[in-house]
């Protein structure tokens, strides 16, 4: 497999990253430590190279018809400048892949501009998918990945530092930021403003930012936002903090929680679609068999929280047990910093999916107790 490296791979060099891959991308997993990389972010800010992720535009008079056809959620419903949360699900209704839409203001001659943001390994599957579904639509489909990267400032210091390199008549744009919303803002960046895109929204459980930039400035971008950060406590953060935080937070990562072979419904994730809009759309027909069918709620299994009563950490793949026999599967599982204790995600058969179930998950041998219960696990309180 080809290694990629983002725009930024010199900085994380530069600051001792080691290194992991990632959806086919080396990317720092941490600096120094990942304890002190997560309670940076739950405590002040941490700063996040996101540029493996995609960036694909949808632009054109069908747009929003288009969107609505391509993906589970009715995407021509959100307003300009708010965001998304989406399936584009196979024809079965299994998950190709998860991720954020924006919609942006209209180009000059009127025609709607939607930004598409997929993971990292399923960036290409999923621009391509959007090529397949876009015939007979008067819509354009541009793959913009390879020349954007995208910065995340996370954490409860994460407004203050960003608006320490935005023009003060500005600062409304921020501050009046709501979350899962998205505006151009004036950035300070190498003694120049440079109009970026910049979202509220992030992958942590904690207020933040999500910013997109050309690869070339990405670097200066970078370091702008160190020197910011100074004197709150903002620090590099890589791939194992963002675990653990999106652990604590409740949310299913691509590859664990969500795949082609899980349907929406399973994953919890059924208000995601909308099965009542007008217009059809890909995976709608298998979709509303597999609600008919109550997969999730009534039969087959569900995606549910564990939080262990001892101090041992159930880990992805291991057996989830009841009474001796398996009921399920751990999907995700560490001990949460945060909290104090393990916690974990797992699909389990859902007459075992009530909060308070008492469980057993099989550590290597070793059965070991895990409450069932609701998520996410950590919600922040500011």
């Amino acid at each position: 497999m080809t290694e990629n490296y983002t725009a930024l791979y010199e900085q994380h060099k530069k600051a001792g990253a080691s290194f992991t891959d990632f959806g086919g991308w080396q990317m720092p997993l941490k600096y120094d430590s990942e304890l002190a990389e997560h309670h940076a972010v739950r405590n002040a800010a941490g700063l996040f190279d996101l540029s493996h992720m995609g960036e694909v535009w949808v632009t054109g008079q069908d747009a929003g018809a288009f969107l609505d056809f391509a993906l589970a959620g009715k995407l021509s419903a959100i307003a300009v400048g708010k965001a998304k949360y989406s399936l584009i699900c196979d024809t079965d209704g299994g998950i190709i892949d998860d991720l954020i839409t924006y919609r942006l203001p209209a180009a000059a001659d009127g025609t709607a501009k939607y930004l598409v943001v997929p993971n990292a390994g399923n960036a290409k599957v999923v621009a391509e998918a959007l090529q397949e579904r876009a015939a007979g639509f008067d819509v354009t489909v541009q793959d913009a990945s390879a020349e954007t990267s995208l910065i995340a400032v996370q954490g409860p210091a994460a407004e203050a530092i960003l608006l320490a390199l935005v023009p003060a008549d500005q600062h409304s744009l921020v501050t009046e930021l709501k979350y899962y919303a998205a505006v151009e803002v004036g950035i300070t960046v190498n003694g120049a403003v440079r109009d970026l895109l910049v979202a509220r929204t992030g992958y942590t459980g904690e207020d933040g930012f999500e910013i997109y930039v050309g690869n070339l400035e990405a670097a200066a971008l970078w370091e702008a936002l160190l020197a910011a950060g100074e004197g709150s406590g903002l620090i590099p953060a890589g791939l194992a903090a963002r675990d653990s935080l999106r652990l604590e937070a409740g949310m299913p990562l691509y590859g664990n929680e969500l795949s082609r072979r899980v349907n929406a419904y399973a994953a919890g994730l059924g208000p995601v679609v909308s099965l009542a809009k007008e217009s059809d759309f890909v995976g709608k027909e298998a979709l509303a068999a597999i609600k008919a069918a109550g997969v999730g709620s009534t039969v087959g299994q569900k995606l549910v929280g564990l939080k262990g009563t001892g101090r041992r950490a159930a880990r992805g793949h291991y057996p989830v047990l009841k009474d001796g026999s398996l009921i399920g599967e751990v999907t995700s599982g560490q001990p949460s910093p945060t909290l104090g204790y393990p916690v974990a995600l797992a699909y389990v058969d859902v007459e075992f999916a009530e909060p308070g179930t008492i469980v057993d998950v099989d550590l290597r041998g070793k059965p070991e107790r895990f409450e069932v219960v609701a998520l996410p696990f950590y919600k922040r309180t500011r």
